[in-house]
């Protein structure tokens, strides 16, 4: 099990044992004036997909570009592989990137684009063109491959940034959220490429303010907040770190006062709220409990759920319970 802690200098991801990961962060921290953007950031990343998880403003795209060599530290080392990243331009050559941002070459078609990016990083034309090819099949591009960037829709920008980053194939891959505008079939399949990614070897960071799309890729997070990491390791260990506090569960059903009669009186369940003929809100200290024992109340009481959601399942309800407990 990965190494979880939930201080402001938490305990280095090492889930295979080793005593530090293809990316490393020596107490990193970035000033941008008076402000601090990233505060004494210290970790190791391994090989696989790692989320990088924070609300808007957080730190994650500024972390991201330290990681990449995009901006220099203020303080503190980032190490690719054992290197100093800020002493060895050589090391470039290993990372690739996917900005949240676009910056496009609007007049190029998706594989031009993609032969002339690969051309820079020193490979010939026959090789560029046989690797651009690649990276525009596995990123569902390839129909679209002769059509001028300028009229892709955003969830085919995002793609055609997924395959510029991975097209050289690097040793890191950094993608700042690289989901949004992407429909849901597109989103599915860049999801089943991240983890294919990962399996392969790569050190890939998604970093997401959304909490169930990096689950779908990877267990294994990092949480930011106002420039600091503020826990990592496996998401069901970070889970249990806000066990203690009591999860609001809003489920919908044909009969909520009927429904919450036989949960009321459950250990598990502190209290519940009839919110009109057909939802209630329970209060459970125990959610993994309670979720497995909701279909057989449900069945016993001739209740029909049609569905729920954990109103405290989000970055925003673990942020506050981790930095209550931390305080």
């Amino acid at each position: 099990m990965n190494e979880l802690s939930a201080t402001s200098a938490p305990t280095a991801i090492t889930p295979l044992g080793t005593e530090s990961g293809v990316l490393e962060c020596d107490a990193v921290t970035r000033w941008y004036g008076q402000v601090i953007g990233v505060n004494s950031v210290t970790c190791a990343v391994q090989p696989g997909v790692t989320g990088l998880l924070g609300l808007n403003g957080a730190g994650k795209s500024t972390l991201f570009k330290l990681m990449a060599g995009q901006l220099k530290p203020s303080k503190g080392r980032v190490l690719l592989m054992g290197q100093d990243l800020a002493s060895n331009p050589g090391l470039y050559r290993w990372i690739g990137f996917c900005p949240e941002q676009d910056a496009l070459y609007e007049n190029m078609t998706g594989r031009e684009m993609l032969v002339y990016l690969l051309q820079l990083h020193g490979f010939s034309f026959r090789e560029a063109r046989t690797r651009a090819a690649q990276a525009l099949d596995r990123t569902h591009l390839t129909a679209d491959a002769d059509r001028p960037v300028g009229g892709y829709s955003k969830g085919m920008r995002q793609k055609i940034k997924l395959a510029q980053a991975m097209a050289h194939d690097p040793e890191v891959i950094f993608l700042d959220e690289p989901f949004n505008g992407m429909d849901p079939v597109s989103r599915s399949e860049s999801m089943a490429l991240i983890r294919e990614l990962g399996d392969e070897g790569k050190c890939v960071l998604v970093s997401s303010h959304i909490l169930h799309e990096v689950e779908q890729m990877t267990s294994t997070i990092l949480l930011i907040n106002n420039g600091r990491i503020l826990a990592e390791g496996n998401v069901s260990d970070i889970r249990d770190l806000v066990e203690r506090h009591p999860h609001r569960i809003a489920i919908e059903c044909d009969d909520a006062r009927k429904l919450a009669a036989y949960l009321i009186a459950a250990e598990d369940v502190l209290g519940v709220r009839v919110d009109g003929a057909t939802r209630l809100v329970v209060e459970s200290n125990h959610p993994r409990l309670f979720f497995g024992r909701l279909p057989g109340v449900a069945l016993d009481g001739g209740v029909t759920v049609r569905g729920y959601t954990t109103e405290d399942d989000n970055l925003k309800s673990l942020f506050e319970y981790l930095v209550e407990d931390g305080s």
